[in-house]
């Protein structure tokens, strides 16, 4: 079971839900289709985060959303997008994208290259429907490496490399050396992911690749890389008004 304590709740690799299919792995955070959990459908506006891994030319045919922001970061490979508002992209480790399907869109996505994707993909709730439209943009590799970079936000008055229709949520990814370490943001809602290696969060301990925190009110603990990490960070407000 999850470690819990009235701000914090851990929620380790292997406890996440798995769904599997021919070239596909995913592991979800959050209650989907056959894994219905009516106590954890979402934290926040944040309603999926998703770790999926595909392999050579497996993916997803097309399919329908709304109203939600659709955010995909790769950690490994290559991930080919096409939607039905005339938008395709390669997206590669260290490239945001943003597709909010505002009113409704249809999408497909699958592993471009020999190797397959490995890939990080959430879903927010927008504040707004409109026409759907979509964002990629690449990371400054040095800017990741030396703090928590904000790759897509909705925050008034923070810009991300790509924005949200999501005025309360920002995404911010960082990249630690062994040793180095980083503020989490104060929030009334953090989510935690750490993406690769190993870290140790103050006053929670050790953390390893697909452990997840999330932080209600405890904003601002430092995280520590034990070996070069990778973090995937939800700073999450309420809605404006």
């Amino acid at each position: 079971m999850p470690s819990r304590a009235r701000d914090v709740d851990v929620r380790r690799s292997g406890e996440r839900y798995l769904t599997r299919a021919e070239g596909v792995t995913i592991r979800h955070a959050f209650s989907s289709g056959q894994h219905y959990d009516s106590t954890n459908t979402s934290y926040g506006p944040l309603l999926v985060h998703d770790e999926i891994a595909l392999g050579p030319g497996a993916g997803f045919p097309a399919h329908f959303h709304r109203d939600v922001e659709i955010v995909t970061w790769v950690l490994a490979g290559s991930l080919a997008h096409e939607d039905d508002a005339g938008n395709r992209g390669l997206i590669l480790p260290g490239v945001v994208q943003r597709l909010s399907a505002g009113t409704g869109v249809v999408h497909s996505e699958h592993a471009a290259g020999d190797d397959g994707a490995h890939v990080l993909q959430m879903w927010v709730a927008a504040d707004s429907s409109g026409s759907p439209s979509y964002a990629s943009c690449a990371v400054d590799e040095a800017e990741l490496s030396g703090g928590l970079v904000p790759v897509a936000s909705g925050l008034p008055g923070r810009r991300g490399a790509v924005g949200l229709a999501a005025e309360g949520a920002a995404l911010l990814v960082g990249r630690l050396g062994p040793g180095s370490s980083r503020l989490l943001p104060q929030a009334p809602r953090v989510h935690l992911h750490v993406a690769r290696g190993t870290v140790v969060l103050e006053g929670v301990g050790s953390l390893s690749a697909g452990d997840a925190v999330r932080l209600s009110e405890a904003g601002g603990r430092a995280v520590r890389a034990e070996a070069a990490a990778d973090l995937v960070v939800w700073e999450l407000h309420p809605r404006a008004g």
